[in-house]
């Protein structure tokens, strides 16, 4: 019987479908988890706060199969993973569409100042118009950098806004930009939004060069990882008015204090993290996902969505 080590949370979707061979072991909290990680043969360990999953990695010694609904899979000791023969599958477009979502309502509300009406109606206060300061997604230029499924998603949405979606990817093609095309123009481009996994190429893609290259009035948006931005670089332009604003979901440190300079940067909304949030939808999804793979592990047939540890997606 193979023991496997599960989510409790997700147990309803579940739970009476998994295979006779496989025993699930269930954890509701972070303690659970570690107590129990020795045990598992497969496991699914995802907590937000990553202390507890990274050490039940370490002590599940039995592992062979370690599950995630996540898509980025950077924070995990993938070297050590591989080295032990551990087959990873992650949730590569599983949170495609809420993060896609996430990303247009960030993009909408900052190109009419939401967040200003919103405040504003807090206070009781009739909001003055402040013409000329609204801009519309239709007629801008994006470049999406990093074209998955969530960069496909969110520039098939901004394609519905008829904004004009230029993507960047590892390989240049028809209507795309290869890796050493982008920087030459990105001066061209209203919106940058960032939407690749985090590996060490990407890691400080976006340079103080390179912010000082984009358009006085552009938004990047931030949706990958945190350390693809120089922040201080950023902190600095839009301090200095060199760059029209920043949609950040990813910030370093996470949380970001309360006296850290990025709060109050000019332009800079951050958004704390919650572009990938599970909803209903997709976390029958994952589990869905997840008992086709326990099928084909029964099998021994290749995994659905397996990262190439070596590339880390």
């Amino acid at each position: 019987m193979t023991k496997a080590v599960l989510p409790a949370r997700l147990r309803p979707l579940f739970e009476t479908q998994v295979p006779e061979a496989i025993e699930p072991l269930w954890w509701e909290t972070g303690e659970q988890l570690v107590a129990l990680a020795p045990e598992a043969e497969i496991g699914w360990f995802d907590m937000f706060d990553k202390a507890a999953p990274l050490e039940a990695l370490r002590r599940a010694k039995n592992l062979k199969w370690l599950n995630t609904i996540f898509a980025g899979v950077d924070w995990m000791p993938l070297d050590d993973l591989a080295a032990r023969g551990v087959t990873l599958t992650n949730g590569s477009g599983i949170n495609a569409n809420v993060v896609a979502e996430f990303t247009l309502m960030a993009m909408l509300a900052f190109a009419r100042n939401h967040a200003d009406i919103v405040r504003c109606a807090d206070r009781h206060e009739w909001r003055a118009p402040h013409p000329g300061r609204a801009r519309e997604l239709a007629g801008s230029k994006v470049l999406v950098m990093g074209y998955g499924a969530i960069g496909q998603r969110v520039g098939h949405l901004l394609q519905a806004f008829d904004a004009e979606v230029t993507p960047m990817r590892r390989s240049a093609a028809e209507g795309a930009l290869g890796p050493d095309e982008w920087q030459a123009r990105i001066g061209e481009f209203d919106w940058v939004v960032l939407a690749m996994p985090g590996t060490e190429e990407t890691r400080g893609m976006i340079s103080a060069e390179v912010i000082a290259a984009m358009k006085p009035d552009a938004v990047l948006v931030n949706v990958a990882r945190a350390d693809i931005v120089d922040q201080d670089a950023l902190i600095g332009a839009l301090h200095g008015g060199r760059l029209g604003g920043a949609i950040l979901d990813l910030t370093d440190p996470e949380p970001l204090p309360p006296s850290h300079p990025l709060w109050d940067a000019p332009g800079a909304h951050i958004t704390m993290h919650a572009a990938g949030l599970p909803t209903k939808s997709n976390q029958a999804m994952a589990a869905k996902r997840f008992l086709e793979n326990c099928a084909r592990w029964k099998r021994g047939e290749p995994l659905i969505s397996a990262v190439d540890l070596a590339r880390g997606y």
